[in-house]
C-alpha cells in the first residue's frame, strides 16, 4: 500500500483542494501525556506544521478534524492558519459533510489522513484516503496510501509534499528557500 509514487495515488492527490488531519496517532505519535494537576500535553513535530504551512501556500486549504477536545490543538491550529477546525465527538463525518457544504467541494477532491476506526466514515468517501504505519487494520485495508513515517514524527509532512508533487507545486514553493 506505502508505494510511494503509485500513479492512481498521485492522480488522486492532484485532485486535493483541501487536506483534513486528524489529531491524535496523526499529528501527535498518539500519547497522551497527564501532569500532576490533571492536565494534558501534546506533542506536535515541527516539520510536520511547515509541511502544512507550505500545502497551504501551494494553494490547497487544511483542516482539523479530531474526536477529542483539546486546547492544544486549538492553539496548534491557531499557530498554523488552520481555520476549519471540528474537536469533540466521534461523529466525524458531520463536520466532514459541513466542511464540504461550506467550501464547495465534492469528496473527491478531499484528501483526509487518520488512523483510527472513527476516521473510516471520512476515509471511505474521500478522494485520496491516507493512514501512518501505526493505524488500524481495518484502516490500512480502505486507504488509498499509507506513508513510511509514523504519526507525530512527520506523516503529515510527508503526505503534505506528496500532494505538492502530485500538483506540480513541490518545486515553486521550495524554490523560496533556494536562495
Amino acid at each position: 500500500m506505502s508505494a510511494a509514487f503509485n500513479l492512481d495515488n498521485v492522480a488522486r492527490a492532484a485532485k486535493v483542494r483541501l487536506m483534513i488531519f486528524d489529531v491524535d496517532g496523526v499529528l501527535t505519535d498518539g500519547s497522551l501525556h497527564y501532569g500532576a494537576e490533571g492536565e494534558s500535553m501534546k506533542t506536535f513535530n515541527v516539520q510536520d506544521g511547515l509541511g502544512i504551512k507550505l500545502l497551504q501556500e501551494s494553494g490547497v486549504q487544511t483542516a482539523i478534524i479530531s474526536a477529542r477536545r483539546s486546547p492544544q490543538v486549538t492553539a496548534r491550529a491557531r499557530d498554523l492558519g488552520i481555520e476549519l477546525v471540528h474537536q469533540g465527538g466521534h461523529d466525524k463525518l458531520t463536520p466532514f459533510k459541513a466542511m464540504l457544504q461550506q467550501l464547495g467541494l465534492e469528496p473527491e477532491q478531499v484528501g483526509f489522513i487518520g488512523d483510527d476506526v472513527v476516521d473510516l466514515p471520512i476515509l471511505s468517501r474521500v478522494g485520496f484516503a491516507v493512514s501512518v504505519p501505526n493505524g488500524r487494520p481495518e484502516v490500512h485495508s480502505r486507504v488509498h496510501h499509507i506513508t513510511e513515517a509514523f504519526g507525530g514524527r512527520g506523516a503529515v509532512r510527508e503526505v503534505c509534499e506528496f500532494v505538492m508533487r502530485a500538483q506540480n507545486s513541490y518545486d515553486r514553493i521550495l524554490n523560496q528557500f533556494m536562495v
